[in-house]
């Protein structure tokens, strides 16, 4: 089991997150998008199970913040120099990947 969670400290559903893996003693590494962005080859391994267009956190400061509800722009682009548009957490486990608090998927990683 190689569990990673990509978010922020500050976002809730990321802290959820780690609670829950904490609380099962299930060991992960956590990546703070604050202090390290995303790199192109972890974001294309992440897009090819999630399409992009989910990955871009419309609703979030971030988003707001930079005016691009009103501007054209290329998602991965964008993503990649600006890792805190993501939607949080990215949790991935292997090949396997969830965006946002997805216990019952979760659970059902460690039950196969």
């Amino acid at each position: 089991m190689n569990v990673q969670i990509i978010g922020t400290r500050k976002c809730n559903d990321t802290q959820k997150a780690e609670r829950f893996f904490k609380e099962r003693r299930i060991t992960y590494h956590f990546r703070d998008l604050t202090e390290k962005g995303i790199a192109k080859g972890e974001l294309d391994n992440i897009k090819s199970v999630i399409p992009i267009e989910e990955l871009i956190d419309r609703n979030g400061i971030q988003f707001r913040k930079r005016n691009l509800s009103f501007m054209v722009f290329n998602i991965e682009e964008e993503l990649l120099n600006d890792s805190l548009l993501l939607k949080t957490p990215i949790v991935r486990n292997g090949r396997l990947v969830t965006i946002g608090f997805q216990p019952e998927v979760w659970k059902a990683w460690f039950k196969s």
